[in-house]
């Protein structure tokens, strides 16, 4: 039997004693046997987190009256000083910032975005667009672990993690969830943590792996230079026979999981090179990502290789924009960044349409929190920065069964306060679970004496934003 055709049990020890302790539900691909719950709508999620705090007046929450209130202090009433944060509120005034930049009406839903984005406009009927999205953290670290965990608090299971535990794995050739970062070219991004998409204290064959954004996407795809394949699956033998001592000593199912891990490994020395070579995709597809499409760790890169990746069946894919945080120079800055990202994004959307997959992906956009309506620091007649908001700001999603066209929310007059159909992170976190067929308050995890789950003790499903 040649290495390349080695069976998953022969991949192992070639005995029968680890190959029992080996069950699917410990190594495999199944999730939960009580899930789904109901009716499933989308089979995986493509987040694109765009980090650092998009301005939600410049791109999605149209604010027309403001320009004739440009310069005017944003009134305490509307926007208390408490409310501030201390990079912000010792200015000696808070004066309206208005969009530099043009919005206009799109799709039959007449949905007002941004000139920023002509090619996420022509997908306006497809977007289901949440303008009265708030969080209750008013800085990146906390806000940003709080969108991916469902706590504030670093220790959490990622949302990606929950899934794969809940759902498992469509390819056991690739993980489960997937997560990628690009730098974007507005400006250096916050910095991003692999707890971000760890697993908590779920098991920890639940947590993301990365895709690096240089070099090698993914480390040790191939074999060390005068290492054959038949001693890398020898080494391997050799190497599990030892966890099998160990795990028949101590028990501890963490010993199980690093086993599986080792496998995916060895599998992924086979699965990862055809994922990453795009030379079966058309010149036309690639143009459509735009210029960067071919350029590892660049956003339209890994828009391209999630579509590929939801192709071969992993359920969660996770990217990272950086560079959103425009505390000021915000007009020359947010234009770089919707270039980095506009065209990728909308090509993902058409893409996944065309194949079929739009129906059954659910793609969310968003980052952590918005931005405030005043200038921080001096606002000049080209020029203003923005601070962190937490209060309001927008996301979208499409697909997976969600309501194309539909502008759910709505936001005061300034941009400040939700006054319409507030949607929390745990509401958001509830909707997406529930079209992938999962009851929120179902899927809990013991831990310390606790049920857990994502949603904490909080969230519920909006139905007005499903179709």
């Amino acid at each position: 039997m040649q290495p390349t055709q080695l069976s998953r049990r022969s991949l192992f020890l070639g005995t029968l004693g680890l190959s029992s302790l080996l069950s699917r539900d410990l190594l495999g691909s199944s999730g939960l046997p009580t899930i789904p719950h109901h009716r499933p709508k989308a089979k995986r999620v493509i987040f694109l987190f765009q980090s650092g705090g998009p301005a939600q007046m410049d791109l999605f929450d149209h604010k027309p009256a403001l320009a004739d209130r440009r310069g005017q202090d944003v009134p305490r009433s509307v926007y208390p000083d408490d409310r501030k944060t201390t990079m912000s509120s010792a200015q000696s005034s808070f004066p309206v910032a208005p969009t530099h930049f043009k919005f206009r009406q799109h799709g039959q839903c007449g949905a007002w975005i941004s000139n920023l984005l002509p090619h996420t406009a022509s997908m306006a009927d497809d977007l289901c667009m949440i303008r009265s999205m708030h969080t209750e953290a008013i800085n990146h670290d906390p806000a940003i672990t709080f969108q991916q965990t469902g706590s504030q608090i670093p220790g959490r299971p990622s949302i990606g993690a929950w899934l794969s535990y809940g759902l498992g794995s469509e390819n056991e050739d690739l993980p489960t969830f997937v997560a990628m970062s690009s730098r974007g070219t507005g400006r250096s991004g916050q910095p991003l943590y692999d707890r971000l998409w760890g697993s908590g204290f779920l098991p920890t064959k639940h947590q993301g792996v990365k895709f690096r954004n240089q070099g090698d996407p993914v480390l040790d795809i191939q074999d060390p230079p005068g290492v054959s394949r038949r001693d890398r699956h020898e080494m391997l033998q050799r190497l599990n026979q030892l966890n099998e001592l160990r795990y028949q000593d101590r028990g501890d199912a963490d010993i199980l999981a690093r086993i599986g891990q080792y496998e995916l490994a060895y599998r992924m020395q086979s699965s990862v090179p055809g994922l990453l070579d795009l030379s079966d995709e058309t010149a036309a597809t690639l143009e459509s990502y735009g210029p960067d499409s071919t350029k590892p760790g660049r956003f339209a890169f890994n828009c391209l290789i999630a579509r590929r990746l939801a192709q071969r069946g992993v359920r969660f894919i996770q990217l990272f924009h950086q560079g959103w945080d425009q505390h000021n120079n915000l007009p020359a800055q947010i234009a770089k960044q919707c270039k980095d990202t506009d065209q990728p994004t909308a090509a993902l959307l058409k893409d996944l349409k065309q194949l079929g997959m739009l129906d059954d992906t659910l793609v969310v956009w968003g980052g952590e929190f918005g931005r405030t309506i005043y200038s921080q620091g001096e606002l000049k007649p080209q020029n203003y920065g923005r601070d962190h908001h937490p209060s309001c700001f927008t996301m979208w999603m499409a697909g997976g069964g969600v309501a194309g066209g539909t502008q759910y929310g709505r936001t005061d007059d300034y941009s400040v306060n939700v006054v319409e159909d507030p949607v929390s992170i745990h509401d958001l976190h509830a909707t997406m679970l529930y079209q992938l067929g999962i009851d929120h308050e179902r899927l809990v995890f013991k831990h310390q004496g606790r049920d857990f789950r994502l949603t904490d003790v909080e969230g519920n499903v909006i139905g007005d934003l499903l179709a």
